[in-house]
């Protein structure tokens, strides 16, 4: 009896052990340690919170070949990356969502998004769908690929240039970003506070 459960109580704290080594808890979603994409598998650098007037509104995680707190050198690479986005909130609409990638866009292009006017369009056109709390989006770069959307595991579209990646990617972790959540932009960096 009592190895049986002595047994049980080791089989608990190993699945315990288990669980939290595959998924990080970030704001109440999980976010997989690792992301298997085409070029291969990616690991989570870190997750934030994008809020906004005292609510959460979605969980966004990073992940990268390896770990690196350089918002730079992050945008700069010419390497595989993901962003994992859960929509946390029913506040967010397709079109509150745009309009924020518009100012972050603005925000990352210091201004000049004409030279990508036509795959910014393409990003807005990925997000121009109903969104629902608990959705995901992902939104995967490969090198000599491009930019690929997808909602809950389903492909919506790919855009090539690394030119969009460096921008789109910016929206989230540039210096003094349009969302001015410090917090979103360090956990996704994996920047402690």
């Amino acid at each position: 009896m009592i190895k049986s459960i002595l047994a049980a109580a080791i089989a608990v704290i190993f699945a315990t052990f288990t669980l939290s080594a595959q998924a990080r808890d970030v704001g109440g979603v999980q976010l997989s340690e690792t992301m298997q994409t085409d070029s291969g598998k990616l690991i989570l650098n870190g997750g934030g919170i994008r809020t906004k007037t005292f609510f959460d509104i979605y969980v966004a995680g990073l992940y990268l070949t390896k770990e690196n707190h350089n918002f730079k050198q992050i945008i700069d690479a010419d390497e595989p990356m993901a962003i994992n986005i859960t929509i946390t909130s029913g506040l967010v609409t397709s079109e509150r969502f745009i309009e924020a990638c518009e100012a972050g866009f603005q925000r990352s292009t210091n201004g000049n998004m004409a030279p990508l006017k036509d795959k910014i369009d393409l990003v807005y056109t990925a997000f121009r769908q109903k969104f629902s709390k608990g959705d995901v989006f992902n939104i995967v770069y490969e090198p000599n690929k491009g930019t690929s959307f997808y909602k809950n595991k389903n492909f919506i579209a790919t855009q090539e240039g690394l030119d969009l990646k460096k921008a789109l990617f910016g929206i989230w972790i540039i210096d003094k970003p349009s969302h001015k959540n410090e917090k979103l932009r360090k956990g996704m960096l994996g920047i402690a506070e």
